[in-house]
């Protein structure tokens, strides 16, 4: 099959942790990649955010990446690039003209009408994949969310008009249907993890003589590192004077992590809390040198607000490390209470702590969540078996794409 991924703000070529940068970037590339490796030909479309980038660059055989001119050359926060989505729409109408996909598979609300708008009066199925939900956000942040005002109405057409919708977790499925999308209409297809990078074996980063927490992914408020900082503030009052938390992520890489803004505010929370010394923060560090960080680990720590699915709490059960995840979104699917980690209510510092102390205080039992995480991850989250799950649902959509355009068709 000829697969069009539409990804308008997250390449698979970024640099990951960033504030735009993170789970939706691991799925494209590594679902496109696996998707190749079975025999398809995957073209993912982004639009260019640097003039000096070239129009295509191989990602994997049988994947490359096409940069999409769609408003300026430079970068762009996702919530500013609304206007620019029916020039990309238009720019890809006019890749397919020449280059005709067998299926589209558009990922994040935005990319959904991009995709859409490209694809009218095609002949080939229009699939999607959310990645988050406004109305979830929204739920969640209040006046926070810098999401634009026209996502509340145009969001939940992208699930209606697009032929299948792809929940990552049933927790999505579930508001899927709160929008109106037709439980018909709706699979779910998990994202992955990658089993060759992070496995339970290899190199293990230096740490010190403690326990050592770690917490990994983007630095923004809502994926709740404040509340991991305070879950250690609470630990040390209760006496626990022998752990530390490193914190992977942010805009900058490790030399420059000073000049990142969430850093800023997430080092003045420790320094108010008294944990600032046991606090470290690690910028920015490229896929392939994280399992090193995560073995070093006795705990992660996932304490999101809220969690369209989480693919981080994936990559630590794959190294056989212990998780504390808050239970939302796709934790509540990943992360098995008792047998994988620990659930523990969103926002919830002393709930963590109480978590992460009775873990530490049993080594048997991490070792068992450890060994029961890495046997999970390699029998339902490897990228074949997902790449596996997300072709039978493509070449269903591609058979009754016909059926359901004669349907349409017939009510206009």
């Amino acid at each position: 099959m000829r697969i069009a991924m539409v990804s308008e703000h997250a390449s698979p070529l970024a640099t990951l942790g960033g504030v735009d940068a993170g789970g939706q970037n691991v799925h494209v590339a590594a679902l496109s990649t696996a998707l190749a490796e079975r025999g398809h030909h995957v073209r993912v479309y982004t639009r260019r955010d640097d003039a000096t980038l070239p129009e295509r660059v191989p990602l994997a055989a049988g994947v490359e990446v096409v940069h999409v001119d769609a408003g300026p050359a430079e970068s762009v926060p996702k919530d500013d690039l609304l206007p620019y989505m029916d020039a990309f729409g238009d720019r890809l109408a006019e890749h397919w003209a020449t280059e005709p996909p067998d299926v589209v598979h558009s990922h994040f609300w935005m990319s959904g009408l991009a995709a859409l708008r490209g694809s009218a009066d095609a002949p080939w199925p229009v699939l999607h994949t959310f990645h988050a939900l406004g109305n979830v956000k929204r739920r969640h942040q209040g006046a926070e969310d810098t999401s634009p005002a026209e996502r509340a109405t145009l969001e939940p057409g992208v699930g209606k008009r697009a032929d299948v919708v792809i929940a990552t977790c049933s927790d999505e499925a579930f508001e899927l249907t709160r929008l109106g999308v037709p439980s018909t209409r709706i699979s779910v297809v998990p994202c992955g993890v990658d089993n060759a990078l992070f496995t339970p074996d290899g190199p293990v980063a230096a740490h010190g003589e403690g326990f050592r927490l770690i917490s990994v992914g983007r630095l923004v408020p809502r994926k709740g590192v404040g509340t991991t900082i305070s879950a250690l503030a609470e630990l040390v009052a209760r006496g626990r004077d022998d752990i530390e938390l490193v914190i992977v992520g942010g805009s900058r890489d490790a030399a420059h992590i000073d000049e990142d803004p969430d850093v800023q505010r997430l080092a003045a929370l420790a320094r108010r809390l008294g944990v600032e010394g046991r606090v470290s923060f690690r910028g920015q560090v490229a896929h392939t040198a994280l399992p090193p960080l995560l073995r070093s680990a006795d705990l992660m720590v996932c304490a999101p607000w809220y969690e369209p699915f989480g693919i981080v709490p994936l990559e630590a059960m794959a190294t056989g490390i212990p998780v504390v995840a808050a239970a939302v979104g796709g934790l509540i699917d990943t992360v098995v209470e008792g047998v994988t980690g620990v659930h523990v209510p969103p926002r919830d510092p002393a709930a963590v702590a109480d978590a992460v102390e009775a873990l530490l205080a049993d080594p048997e039992l991490r070792r068992s969540f450890g060994a029961a995480g890495v046997a999970r991850a390699a029998r339902r989250y490897t990228w074949t078996r997902v790449a596996a799950d997300t072709e039978r649902v493509y070449r269903r959509a591609a058979a009754a794409r016909p059926a359901r355009a004669a349907r349409e068709a017939g009510r206009a």
